[in-house]
């Protein structure tokens, strides 16, 4: 915890008192106390910041011993049996964890809060605002209010399913898509409790929705921007009732819950098409769910909304005017990959071009482009159906998923006969595609001779513009960037949080990339059977920019920080190449 001016400023009002208190009340020595003081005398610094620079007190200490001096006061033990869950209802659990407060006790005129700095007057001003009553503070260790906050929430959160039944509306229409904004207050609890979860899934923009049974508890858990988030947890018992209704929906087996099991769930929100596909599987405690959420659009993204710039949307730009050749965009699920195809579809899209795609699912409805839903009760596969689109006499091809030999074959062969085929492949950066492709059976004299290029992207977070501050990198982090130094010109930020940004600090995702264009100095190297590392050190050498060095120049230019970059990237193989010089920046 940091101590604020104020706080600090308080004890050097009071320094000898304090002393006393400190004494008295905290570990503190009469020595540690007169060496502290003796510091004070030479240097002038407050004598709070030398007995805590010392780790002679603890930062609490201070704020335990100000509030025996102005009578606010100071609980060790919070009992949250006599907490109202009710008062939580406009205070978001994030903002009550960022701040470290939590309402305990509402009467007519006033709202008692524990809080663990009594001087975060912004806190005690918005307490203010939302309860419209006097404010009244306790003071308590940090720790002790999250965990308050963590078991108060729970309870919240449990109050809404303490009535759960396994009863479903068998009467409701699941063959078209369920409008769950039509929910009335007389459905049975579970299909209004599945349908909050979704709709807050949505609304939050999370990807994924993953529902974990545990030993005594159901943890609600969604990924937003790439990242875990916990959201609520449910008693046990009532997992049962919300897998079961989970899987009608998605008209699975609900009296299977040995093997896993794969479904779709089509639902509208507020008019908009959501296509949500399921995956269960049977772990110790019951049926682990997982629920990715596609949002579908009528608007293909542009690159450079995605986050392309410089050389490698000028080499897209190029690559997107070929007339025949397989250009693969590579990178783990849910990086984005997708997304990047519709994008350089858009950039194609005309008239005079005749354009088919393969999806599972169709994320993108997008005018002139001829669209097939996979679809695997049919035996529709991928490979399938690019061997019978062939035949529609196409200009340029999509195909959603590279994931076996066959499909892998189809779209070369395709790219041989005056094709251009878009793709995806599971790899961990450009340069691991040939051998990918050898490992699933092609020859390579095949991948040398149709392959045009490999794009490797991540999604990383961008930074909250509202709350984002400035931050001098040291130079262990420098080091840590494999750089020269920073250029003078860089603008590196930090996270901080704010509403804004639900005190994450981030808003939004941004791509970084690299692409490996397969040159005249490359296709020898994939003829050869090369390591991954050696066709990376030709293209590096040829001056592609990596995945590290197009993220670092996002940190330098502010729109992302350092930490992200580290969480994303993590070199992603490229320590073994030399430190990056400015100019190559």
């Amino acid at each position: 915890m940091k101590l604020s001016d104020q706080m600090l400023a308080q004890v050097e009002g009071q320094k000898f008192k304090i002393g006393e208190l400190l004494l008295k009340h905290t570990s503190l020595t009469q020595d540690q106390l007169d060496e502290a003081l003796h510091v004070q005398e030479e240097s002038g610094m407050l004598i709070g910041e030398i007995l805590l620079k010392k780790n002679y007190i603890h930062p609490h200490d201070i704020i335990k011993v100000i509030c025996h001096q102005v009578d606010i006061p100071y609980v060790i033990d919070i009992n949250v049996d006599e907490v109202d869950p009710h008062l939580t209802i406009d205070i978001p659990i994030n903002y009550a964890k960022a701040n470290e407060v939590l309402p305990l006790l509402e009467t007519d005129y006033s709202v008692s809060v524990v809080i663990a700095d009594p001087f975060n007057f912004d806190t005690i001003n918005d307490l203010r605002e939302i309860f419209k009553k006097e404010i009244k503070l306790m003071v308590s260790p940090p720790l002790k209010i999250q965990d308050a906050i963590n078991r108060v929430y729970e309870k919240a959160d449990r109050n809404l399913v303490n009535t759960l039944e396994d009863e479903f509306d068998e009467s409701l229409d699941l063959d078209g898509p369920i409008d769950i904004l039509d929910a009335g207050a007389d459905e049975a609890p579970v299909i209004r409790f599945v349908n909050s979860i979704i709709f807050r899934a949505v609304k939050e923009n999370a990807s994924d929705i993953h529902i974990e049974p545990y030993e005594k508890e159901t943890v609600y858990r969604f990924r937003i921007n790439g990242v875990m988030t916990e959201i609520l947890r449910q008693p046990l018992k009532t997992h049962s009732a919300v897998s079961a209704r989970i899987k009608v929906m998605a008209k699975l087996d609900i009296a299977e819950k040995r093997m896993p099991q794969d479904g779709r769930i089509k639902i509208k929100i507020a008019g908009k098409d959501v296509d949500i596909r399921l995956s269960t599987v049977p772990i110790q405690n019951g049926e682990r769910i997982v629920m990715r959420v596609l949002q579908k659009t009528s608007k293909a993204p542009r690159l450079e909304d995605l986050g392309y710039h410089g050389k490698v949307l000028e080499e897209l730009n190029e690559l997107s005017q070929r007339k025949h050749g397989v250009l693969y965009v590579s990178g783990p699920t849910g990086s984005g990959k997708t997304t990047t195809l519709f994008a350089i579809l858009g950039r194609i899209n005309s008239p005079d071009k005749m354009i088919i795609t393969v999806e599972d699912p169709v994320e993108y409805e997008i005018s002139g482009v001829s669209q097939i839903q996979v679809n695997h009760k049919i035996d529709l596969s991928f490979a399938r159906a690019l061997r019978s689109i062939v035949r529609q006499d196409p200009d340029i091809i999509m195909v959603g998923e590279t994931r076996d030999l066959e499909t892998a074959q189809m779209a070369i062969e395709a790219s041989l006969t005056g094709h251009f085929v878009l793709s995806t492949i599971h790899t961990n950066d450009s340069a691991s595609a040939p051998n990918r492709l050898i490992d699933m059976g092609v020859q390579p004299f095949l991948i040398a001779s149709s392959l045009a290029g490999v794009l490797a992207q991540r999604l990383i977070q961008t930074l909250c513009k509202s709350c984002k501050e400035h931050h001098d990198p040291t130079p262990e982090e420098i080091n840590h960037l494999g750089v020269e130094r920073v250029p003078s010109d860089a603008t590196i930020f930090k996270a901080v949080g704010c509403p804004k940004c639900n005190y994450k600090g981030y808003q939004g995702r941004t791509t970084v990339a690299e692409l490996l264009l397969i040159t005249d100095e490359i296709r020898p190297l994939i003829l050869e059977k090369t390591p991954a590392s050696t066709i990376k050190k030709a293209a590096i050498a040829q001056g592609m920019m990596t995945l590290r060095q197009d993220a670092i120049l996002k940190v330098f230019n502010g729109i992302t920080s350092l930490e992200e970059v580290v969480r994303v990237i993590n070199d992603e193989g490229d320590e073994d190449y030399e430190p990056l010089s400015t100019a190559e920046l």
